[in-house]
């Protein structure tokens, strides 16, 4: 349950910050605004929505990081489950290495070479 809140939560920090960078206007367009658009047209003044939208995205990204975090941290299995490929080696070689005293392991043999002539 938790983790599935976590995801729409991520989810939806995702695309807002997708949506903020791309309503927010580059470096560039302030070339433009020497030339007759100025900020009287601009609905927040002539830095607010800068100054806005910056806040809202860095605020957005935190959150996207702390339920990145937590979800890494959820996400995480739980007990001693062997997934990886070199954790199942080693423990494989772990059982061999305490195999029965009686038993030793067999090597094979390379087989004999003919008698020379």
């Amino acid at each position: 349950m938790l983790h599935s809140a976590l995801m729409v939560v991520h989810v939806l920090c995702a695309v807002l910050i997708i949506a903020l960078v791309l309503i927010q206007r580059g470096k560039g367009a302030d070339a433009g605004a020497g030339f007759g658009s100025g900020a009287s047209g601009t609905v927040f003044g002539a830095r607010g929505a800068g100054t806005a939208l910056s806040r809202a995205t860095a605020i957005l990204a935190a959150m996207f990081m702390i339920t990145s975090l937590s979800l890494a941290y959820t996400g995480k299995p739980s007990g001693s489950a062997k997934s990886s490929i070199l954790d199942q080696l080693s423990s494989q070689q772990q059982e061999g290495a305490t195999a029965p005293a009686g038993e030793a392991p067999v090597a094979p043999q390379a087989p004999a070479a003919p008698p020379a002539q």
